[in-house]
């Protein structure tokens, strides 16, 4: 009986230690072997074309090229592309872009590593995971309208405490189209004025303050 290949996985995070330590526990498991490493997106998707892995565990918050943006690219080439999203962020903004883009599974980091064992088996058999909690916060995102390319612009603009008349100037645009812009934001995001709008789109994962 010939035995199965091993699963090869490349792991993506821009800690040496997380990289080093997943390393070491995939290292112990006899049907998996680690197929490269990559600290930023770049290198993710460079070795992802060299490497051609069965499965990605990607870091969500990376240098050069970030892990939503890596996916995106790894699947637009290979839409077979098998990624395990492994990150310590649970905003439903970050949930719901990660599954959009098709990652097949979204964990947490403190989650126990026989999870990820477990679903990097099972993502690598064609299955797709999403915990009970990010589920949740998936859900609820799901329920809201799309801001467009735009409305976030805008959005993002707010949140640097930029007034209208200086977010018009580097749009190129009239006030009082800023004006309509901010008033849908606020709208979609179902708060009261710019303020909560701040608030809410950092708490959902929409836009970050520094």
């Amino acid at each position: 009986m010939t035995r199965a290949s091993p699963i090869r996985v490349l792991i993506v995070d821009d800690h040496f230690v997380v990289r080093a330590g997943l390393a070491a526990m995939i290292g112990t498991q006899p049907d998996m072997v680690v197929a490269g490493e990559a600290g930023d997106g770049e290198q993710a998707i460079e070795r992802y074309r060299s490497e051609r892995p069965d499965v990605v565990v990607m870091d969500l918050r990376l240098p050069k090229v970030g892990g939503l943006e890596a996916t995106v690219a790894i699947r637009n080439e290979d839409p077979g592309a098998r990624v395990v999203v492994l990150t310590t962020y649970d905003d439903e903004e970050d949930v719901y872009r990660c599954l959009m883009a098709g990652a097949a599974a979204y964990l947490l980091k403190d989650s126990l590593h026989a999870d990820l064992l477990d679903i990097i088996r099972k993502v690598h058999a064609g299955e797709r995971h999403i915990p009970e909690p990010v589920a949740q916060r998936l859900a609820q995102r799901m329920g809201r309208p799309e801001l467009t390319p735009r409305e976030l612009e805008v959005l993002r603009m707010v949140a640097r405490q930029l007034d209208n008349r200086a977010i018009a100037a580097a749009l190129g645009i009239s006030e009082s189209t800023v004006k309509v812009h901010v008033s849908n934001v606020i709208a979609k995001l179902g708060v009261a004025d710019r303020t909560q709008a701040i608030i809410s789109a950092h708490r959902r994962g929409i836009v970050r303050i520094e």
